[in-house]
């Protein structure tokens, strides 16, 4: 676990990065992440480079990756439980920066003084400012392209007594894109048509929370909870063309798009209660309202003569509740001793089908001589919610479904055992943890599908039943106080997959299946103004599935469309595959690097920040892709980031 502060977590820094390293095995789907109680569905920005968390609205962070404790519960492999400011009860303060490529503030202080505080936090990145003109210049002013994306975070925190306190939370972040085309061609010497094209993608979570906190007394408080969330996926493309002649001018339109979300209502209420010193009991419960929209097309067209179309299609709204019931023991059994016992009892109502699950949770700790300890875990989770992806689209296109009556819930069981040692008075401190995670009911598109402007029902596209076998060793030395403080992080790990119809039945790597997993960072404090820092990251490559041969596919059929003769016609070709992901991508690896300068002002306190990311300009591959190359067919890459200089400049009053 870590907490208080996350600019010193390492799996949480990779986290937040795009890379799976907390994930131990399972699927972004399998990750709870929860911004002060409610669940975000999607946490990047610009496909990883970001995250959707701003640094200046956190207070702390959770991160516990086995055997989390039973008040968790709807996923398989881990938890970030991050919790917001509450704001400054006595005086205003705000911080902020100005740079390349994003730019943030933020504000706190008290409302009403010692009794309400808020804090409110934006930010923005501004790249669309730069690209929009820049490829505007590059494409002859026939073409832009714009992306940017932004958050926005607030708290409000009230006193209303010595015992009852209301904490309001709300998020808002999305990223857009747009690009536009326009072309303008003849297609004889008294027609002229122009065309213009709007192509637009967005993503983004909003969330609300409101919290009350009461002190029944001494030994028994507790927090009643109710929140709102909601992630959304747009596609949309619009094309409209005019054509000039002799006649006047006429016009046509049409628009393509595409949506699907989950949106959740949830109250909550959770109790903890002090029998004695080093003894906490905590239970509970929620339930949840689901609204998944697994996806909707449409297609409309029109044009000056009054003929139009309009077709919808794709899957319906589907509606469930999932309620759990939960009761946790915390318990110093003795000195040395610690365990953490728990049941976590979930149900799920859908389309007139019932699941339940009780899932038992046990964890403990020993503390040795010397400042060693060990630990070990065992823990059952269930999920009634998939992710289905598009692995090919290298795009946010994943649709989040249920489970219904022919799709089954995600089970698993872990297993982890770890120990740990501090040394030199806590300056220095090194794990080791390793980890088995079997899990059942997982769900796969069935070979060649996808569910993109798919009219079938969903559930007829997928691949039910699955199983996944996940383990791992993960060691970890952080050194954490003093003028050089990091941490090196490495993890060697595999995660397998198997479907009954999929690879022949054969098990098969599962996508981010990543045996090695290595990180590396360090900040060194050269005098009280200026610092340096690193990171260094490197993972096995992606496993992804690519043809390894190809060979025409041969068909006849009536010669000159005249029954009874015959000819033979190459028309396609079929692609050989040794196996699903049998391809590993290229190993990704990057190294970013930074200088801050800090000054004392009388206003406050002004730091320069100037770094590069990616400083090497390592070509990591996005995806993969066939192209032809001086007549031969050759096997190329797409990459996302070269190197990239930044600056920002920042302040604190």
């Amino acid at each position: 676990m870590c907490s208080k502060s996350f600019s010193f977590c390492p799996a949480f820094s990779r986290a937040v990065k795009g890379l799976p390293a907390f994930t131990w095995g399972g699927s972004p789907d399998q990750n709870l992440i929860l911004l002060d109680g409610t669940p975000l569905y999607y946490v990047n920005h610009l496909g990883g480079f970001f995250s959707v968390f701003n640094a200046d609205a956190i207070s702390n962070v959770s991160l516990m990756k086995g055997g989390y404790p039973a008040r968790y519960g709807g996923r398989l492999s881990s938890v970030i439980d991050i919790r917001m400011r509450e704001g400054n009860m006595k005086k205003l303060h705000g911080q902020g920066a100005i740079g390349l490529v994003a730019t943030r503030l933020s504000l706190e202080g008290p409302i009403i003084k010692d009794r309400t505080s808020f804090i409110f936090s934006a930010r923005r990145t501004f790249l669309d400012l730069i690209m929009r003109p820049v490829s505007k210049m590059a494409s002859d002013n026939q073409g832009s392209f714009g992306y940017y994306f932004y958050d926005l975070n607030g708290k409000i925190n009230h006193i209303i007594s010595p015992k009852n306190r209301l904490y309001l939370s709300f998020y808002s972040g999305d990223d857009r894109s747009i690009t536009r085309i326009r072309e303008k061609y003849q297609t004889s010497s008294n027609v002229e048509n122009e065309s213009l094209g709007r192509f637009k993608l967005a993503w983004g979570n909003v969330l609300t929370s409101l919290r009350w906190n009461h002190v029944f007394n001494e030994k028994l408080f507790g927090n009643f909870t109710a929140n709102y969330t909601r992630y959304r996926l747009l596609i949309e493309s619009r094309q409209e063309t005019k054509t000039h002649n002799a006649d006047g001018t006429t016009a046509q339109s049409s628009l393509f798009g595409y949506n699907s979300g989950i949106e959740d209502y949830n109250a909550k209420a959770d109790m903890e209660w002090y029998p004695s010193p080093g003894h906490s009991v905590r239970f509970g419960g929620n339930a949840i309202r689901h609204t998944f929209r697994p996806g909707i097309t449409a297609i409309r067209s029109s044009d000056t003569d009054a003929q139009s179309s309009d077709t919808t299609f794709g899957a319906s709204n589907i509606g469930a509740v999932e309620t759990a019931a939960y009761l946790e023991d915390d318990w110093e059994i003795a000195k040395h001793l610690k365990a953490n016992f728990g049941l976590h009892f979930s149900t799920f109502f859908v389309n007139g089908k019932q699941y339940s699950s009780l899932q038992p949770r046990i964890a403990a700790r020993y503390l040795f001589p010397k400042d060693y300890s060990l630990k070990a875990s065992y823990a059952t989770m269930q999920q009634y919610i998939h992710l289905l992806t598009n692995s090919d689209a290298g795009l946010p296109t994943d649709l989040w479904v249920p489970a219904t009556g022919l799709v089954k819930p995600q089970w698993s069981q872990q297993w982890v055992l770890g120990a740990a040692k501090s040394f030199a008075d806590n300056v220095y401190e090194a794990s080791v943890e390793t980890y088995y995670k079997d899990m059942r009911g997982l769900i796969e598109y069935k070979e060649g599908t996808s569910f993109f402007g798919n009219t079938a029902d969903w559930q007829q596209s997928v691949e039910t039943g699955g199983r996944g076998t996940s383990y791992g060793l993960e060691l970890l030395l952080q050194k954490k106080t003093g003028r050089l403080n990091g941490w090196v992080g490495y993890t060697w790990s595999r995660t397998y997959r198997q479907f009954e119809n999929l690879n022949f039945g054969r098990e098969y790597p599962f996508k981010y299946d990543r045996r090695h997993d290595t990180g590396i960072a360090a900040t060194y404090r050269i005098n009280d103004r200026i610092s340096i820092s690193g990171d260094w990251v490197y993972g096995t490559g992606n496993a992804t599935t690519l043809g390894v041969a190809r060979y025409p596919v041969i068909a006849d059929r009536p010669a000159n469309n005249w029954p009874g003769s015959r000819e033979w016609q190459y028309f396609n070709q079929a692609h050989v595959y040794e196996g699903r992901n049998g391809f590993r991508m290229r190993a990704y690896h990057r190294l970013d690097l930074g200088i801050s300068f800090t000054k004392q002002k009388r206003w406050g306190e002004r730091t320069w920040n100037l770094g590069l990311y990616n400083a090497y300009n390592r070509q990591n591959p996005y995806f993969y892709f066939l192209d032809y190359d001086k007549g031969r067919r050759r096997l190329k890459q797409f990459s996302l980031f070269p190197v990239i200089p930044s600056f920002s400049y920042n302040f604190k009053f």
